[in-house]
């Protein structure tokens, strides 16, 4: 009797313990419910009403993210759609004024002035850089010098008559050439010639025409049979007759451009005046010379009115 009544006693504790148990895990498992719960309600907050998840996506972004978002996707439309516009907009010119030159891709430009340069290189006229004389120059004479590289370059490409273009002198572990590759972009592949000859020794005497304002000579004509040589300089570094001395040096023909024969001196403010251009005004007067055969419609392009120059029939 007193064993079956303890046999039922601990039968009653095992019922009470796993009753216990029971609600200890349903409290665990509620509490986690609890925890998720609470974290949706801070996600759905933070994502404000009535926005929901991108399907398929598996993460989910910001406001401000989804709003630029929005901002790109409406920039990358109105492009589409202006190129379309300005597609049917050519379309109909063309089809309005049939007389009208198609307008090429720039690809089709550039193989185009591809074609052009390098048709100057065996039957166009030549025109060289004297570029040994740089190593006295500055640091912010190179880049000036440099720059009126890349000016020049880029006018021999417009030009519809172009000439061809070496620079000698010039070495590939200079300062010089580490300020033009920093300077112009695309100069390791400029369509002209780069030496370390000098112009001297690289073209026949009798063909080179060295021009510079010291001479006495003014230039009547751009033919294709002489070698042009500019000096490489710039205003900071000209001494007097450094050019000139170094064409006597060697015995070859002189000229300066005809400023004098066809410009008049202009009085300005400064009360200055001067026949020394950058090698890039040398050139654009030489090649819109060489297209018109027209010296004061050359010139006029060339000297700017700082140089304190004008037409002499502007001033008759």
């Amino acid at each position: 009797m007193d064993w079956k009544l303890e046999g039922d006693a601990q039968k009653t504790e095992s019922l009470v313990l796993q009753g216990q148990e029971g609600v200890l895990e349903d409290t665990c498992e509620d509490g986690i419910f609890e925890t998720f719960k609470l974290l949706q309600i801070d996600v759905d907050c933070e994502r404000g009403e009535g926005e929901t998840l991108p399907t398929g996506s598996a993460t989910w972004c910001s406001k401000n993210v989804q709003r630029k978002q929005r901002h790109w996707e409406k920039i990358v439309a109105a492009k589409k759609s202006k190129r379309k516009q300005e597609k049917e907009r050519r379309k109909a010119n063309r089809a309005e004024n049939p007389g009208i030159c198609i307008q090429h891709s720039k690809r089709f430009l550039r193989a185009l002035t591809r074609e052009k340069l390098l048709e100057a290189k065996h039957s166009g006229p030549r025109l060289c850089i004297d570029l040994s004389m740089t190593h006295h120059m500055s640091k912010k004479e190179l880049s000036r010098l440099s720059g009126q590289i890349r000016r020049l370059y880029g006018s021999n490409k417009k030009a519809d008559r172009p000439f061809w273009i070496c620079l000698t002198g010039f070495t590939t572990d200079s300062p010089l050439y580490e300020e033009c590759l920093r300077m112009n972009d695309g100069f390791s592949s400029y369509l002209l010639d780069i030496t370390e000859e000098d112009c001297f020794s690289l073209f026949p005497l009798e063909t080179i025409v060295y021009l510079t304002p010291d001479s006495e000579h003014a230039l009547e004509d751009v033919g294709l049979n002489d070698v042009y040589v500019l000096g490489g300089l710039v205003d900071e570094s000209i001494q007097k007759k450094v050019t000139f001395q170094k064409a006597q040096e060697y015995s070859v023909k002189t000229a300066r451009l005809p400023i004098q024969e066809y410009m008049v001196r202009h009085q300005n403010g400064k009360n200055y005046h001067s026949e020394i251009l950058a090698i890039n005004q040398v050139f654009d007067i030489l090649s819109a010379y060489f297209e018109t055969h027209n010296w004061p419609e050359a010139l006029k392009k060339g000297v700017s009115l700082g140089k304190g120059y004008v037409l002499r029939n502007s001033v008759e």
